[in-house]
This record gives structure tokens, C-alpha cells and sequence, in this order.
């Protein structure tokens, strides 16, 4: 269940110290425009079922819903912002997500753990509510497990290893990715 999709670069450009998909060496905090992001806002998934959507990000996932039942929308705070998710329902008929490699959205990460033991409790948990496991990865900076929402997009749950230091080594985010010992 190792994951391998999408690798950014081979081992010879980690060891080099370029990657070909930035095209030059890796630097963090390198800015080559007048404004910068400074924070990620929110994400917004077209969903079959609201109502199923919502139970899972709910329910399962432990997102708040800040929006009232009923509407053909859900929205859901951890009170950082005013939304962090939205889903808005596009009924049963719309066109399902491609399956195997396409351009567009991968798949989104969600920290939900500050340890493995942590992560084990997120497993247990995912697999009491029936969802299954898609595949595990040991990424050197965080220890993932992989699910999918009931559209089929796909939910990287991860948390960080504590003594990846990705700060002074940025070649660290493209190490290879190796099984996950939980």
C-alpha cells in the first residue's frame, strides 16, 4: 500500500540538489511576486449527496458544520476562519471524478495527529466508520494514511514526524517514500 503515484524527481536530482518539476535548486521562502499567500483558505468540493458528504466530513473526519441543515451546501469551520470546507451538492447525475491520473486536484492533506500513536487512533477510528484504507506512506516529514471521501476525492491524513527537519533540509520533502510501520 505504499504510495508512489506522482513522484517530483528522481534520486539523482534529490542528491543534486534540483528538482525537475522547479526546475532548479530548492529553496523555501523564495518569493518572485509583489504579494505572497499567507495561509491556505479553503477548499470547495462539488458533491453528489450533501447529506452523505456532510455525515462523512462530520461525523468522520470531525469537521464542524457551521451551515444549517437543508440547503444544497454544507460548510464546516475549525474556527480558524470563516470556512476551511464547502461542499456544494451537484446531485446524483454529475459526472463522476476520472480515475487514474488526470490534471487537477490529487488529493488534499489534513494533519490529524501529533504521533503514531495518534495516527494509530485515526486508523481505528477511519476503519470503525467503514472507510477504507487506500494506501500508507512513510513521506521521511510526515507518516500518511490515504482515504477517499464518498466522491471519490482523495484525503491524505497525516502527521508530521517531529525530527524532520525540512526547515535547514528542504531535500527532505522529496525523499523517497518508503512503507509505513504504525
Amino acid at each position: 500500500m505504499t504510495r508512489s503515484r506522482g513522484r517530483p524527481a528522481t534520486a539523482s536530482a534529490i542528491q543534486a540538489g534540483t528538482c525537475p518539476r522547479v526546475g532548479g535548486p530548492l529553496q523555501l521562502g523564495v518569493r518572485q511576486s509583489r504579494w505572497k499567500s499567507t495561509s491556505w483558505g479553503h477548499l470547495v468540493l462539488y458533491v453528489h449527496d450533501i447529506k452523505r458528504s456532510a455525515e462523512f466530513y462530520g461525523d468522520v473526519l470531525g469537521w464542524k458544520r457551521i451551515s444549517p441543515e437543508g440547503l444544497p451546501v454544507a460548510a464546516f469551520s475549525s474556527g480558524r476562519t470563516h470556512h476551511e470546507l464547502l461542499l456544494i451538492e451537484v446531485g446524483p447525475d454529475a459526472q463522476d471524478l476520472p480515475r487514474g491520473p488526470h490534471v487537477g486536484l490529487y488529493h488534499f492533506g489534513l494533519k490529524v495527529a501529533d504521533s503514531d500513536e495518534e495516527l494509530r487512533g485515526v486508523l481505528a477510528h477511519i476503519r470503525e466508520h467503514g472507510v477504507k484504507l487506500t494506501g500508507t506512506a512513510d513521506h521521511t516529514v510526515t507518516h500518511s494514511l490515504y482515504i477517499e471521501d464518498p466522491d471519490g476525492n482523495e484525503i491524505e491524513l497525516y502527521s508530521d514526524v517531529a525530527d524532520a527537519d525540512w526547515r535547514s533540509d528542504p531535500h527532505l520533502l522529496l525523499s523517497p517514500i518508503r512503507p509505513l510501520a504504525l
